[in-house]
């Protein structure tokens, strides 16, 4: 049959029917995306609550328009499985992208809420429990910034002293017994005094 049309229409036929084609598939995908909407208009009226009928409906559409925009890439001869190996990374390091950047999230957002609320301040002496009975991580707060607060342990020897690191979140998620009124800077407080009156 090739023999019948002229080589420029052939070439042009390589273009026009893909084109053709990913043209359907988006008019179909339209079409049952709005089949889709007045259905779960119609359940919303009678079954669903609004909220959850309005995430119903953008996973929907997620979902359509994702498989209908797989289709058109496999129309313009892109393969499946590149497609999905690719996907998958993709996930992959976002799901790993997303989680590290949640547990640092978290722990500034504690750090706000320790500045407001006020669990425990510098100086004060603090334990961190495992559970009721058991006792847990227990020190002096030496810092608190935006990811850890600093613990420093209180030993006899000073030489075996030696400082914890606490991500703030932990705070957050255990029980905190707090020992207050012993800082150590009404120690130094009156130590500055006795030598101004020396002076």
């Amino acid at each position: 049959m090739n023999e019948y049309w002229p080589a420029w229409a052939t070439e042009w036929l390589s273009v026009i029917v893909p084109a053709a084609q990913v043209l359907l598939i988006a008019a179909v995908a339209w079409l049952v995306q709005q089949v889709a909407r007045r259905v779960m208009r119609r359940l919303g009226q009678q079954y669903l609550p609004a909220e959850m009928l309005a995430v119903t409906r953008r996973v929907t559409g997620f979902l359509i328009y994702a498989a209908a925009a797989l289709l058109m890439l496999q129309v313009l001869g892109v393969s499946a499985t590149v497609l999905w190996t690719a996907f998958t990374g993709f996930a992959a390091v976002a799901a790993v992208a997303f989680f590290a950047a949640w547990s640092v999230l978290s722990n500034i957002f504690c750090a706000v809420l320790i500045y407001t609320t006020r669990p425990f301040r510098l100086y004060e002496r603090i334990e961190l429990l495992e559970n009721g009975d058991k006792p847990g991580l227990k020190g002096r707060v030496t810092d608190i910034n935006v990811i850890y607060t600093t613990l420093q342990e209180e030993r006899g020897n000073d030489e075996d002293a030696s400082t914890l690191k606490i991500p703030n979140s932990l705070f957050f998620q255990r029980v905190v017994r707090r020992w207050a009124g012993n800082g150590t800077r009404s120690v130094t407080g009156a130590a500055t005094r006795t030598e101004i009156t020396r002076d």
